[in-house]
């Protein structure tokens, strides 16, 4: 019984795959942010370039 408790004890103080977790959920939500900024920017270039050329 004392090796199973030793064993459970061992795998909750193991912080390794949460740490990967973590940095995989913020990997994930920064390229959130960087796809809607891009795609905000893109929007808002392309209306400028129309303006642009429809004044042109």
């Amino acid at each position: 019984m004392t090796k199973l408790a030793a064993m459970v004890r061992s795998m909750l103080d193991e912080e390794g795959g949460a740490t990967a977790v973590e940095y995989g959920l913020m990997v994930a939500l920064i390229a959130v942010v960087i796809i809607g900024a891009v795609s905000l920017l893109g929007n808002n270039l392309s209306t400028t370039f129309n303006n642009i050329a429809a004044q042109v």
